[in-house]
């Protein structure tokens, strides 16, 4: 009887374990991570540094309401001087007044996008996971985040596609530079019914 009691007791503690587990709250995310990921086979380190929602306060509280429930965080690139990644532009047409946004959340980086119009709803044009988004920029070997948007011009994308034969119409408001530094610029473009990206050289 003894030693039916005990199970009882010991099943019953690792149940209360268990259900205690189930309701921990989530960590919350990190203003800097650090790391190692394989690349070619070796370990290599990384640090990502982050912002909270709260280092914009420009942003509509609309926004920062719907960031806040998705858990972002705003991903710096490791060129940053000052809170970046957060853009205020005209991309649905021309004189809106809308926001692009990097949200870093549970491992994975997205594009957001909000229109003046409907700021309560998001548009996601890309997404990666935040360790696919490191390179080397330094003699320390370390990698940085290198994701980054801002607004592009109708002039800055023109000037863009300098060289190519066939160009994109002049355009009559501002598209999103979405660039891996030192790398590629992808430039998204609202046309009034759908997004497209512009072809540049390479």
């Amino acid at each position: 009887m003894r030693a039916i009691y005990i199970l009882l007791t010991a099943s019953l503690l690792a149940l209360g374990t268990a259900q205690g587990q189930n309701v921990q709250p989530a960590q919350a995310p990190q203003l800097a991570e650090s790391g190692h990921i394989v690349v070619g086979g070796d370990s290599v380190p990384y640090l990502i540094r982050r912002l909270p929602v709260s280092s914009f306060p420009s942003l509509p509280d609309g926004i920062q309401d719907i960031l806040h429930k998705r858990g972002c965080m705003i991903p710096q690139t490791y060129q940053a001087h000052r809170p970046e990644n957060v853009v205020r532009a005209s991309l649905e047409r021309a004189g809106s007044s809308d926001w692009a946004v990097l949200c870093a959340a549970n491992g994975t980086v997205s594009l957001l996008v909000f229109f003046g119009s409907a700021p309560g709803v998001s548009i996601e044009l890309a997404s990666a996971p935040e360790t696919e988004r490191l390179q080397p920029h330094d003699p320390t070997g370390v990698l940085g985040f290198n994701w980054g948007i801002d607004p592009a011009s109708p002039e800055r994308v023109h000037d863009a596609q300098s060289g190519m034969e066939h160009r994109a119409p002049p355009l009559d408001h501002e598209a999103l530079a979405d660039s891996i530094i030192n790398r590629r610029t992808v430039y998204h473009f609202y046309t009034g019914h759908a997004w497209i990206q512009l072809e540049t050289p390479d």
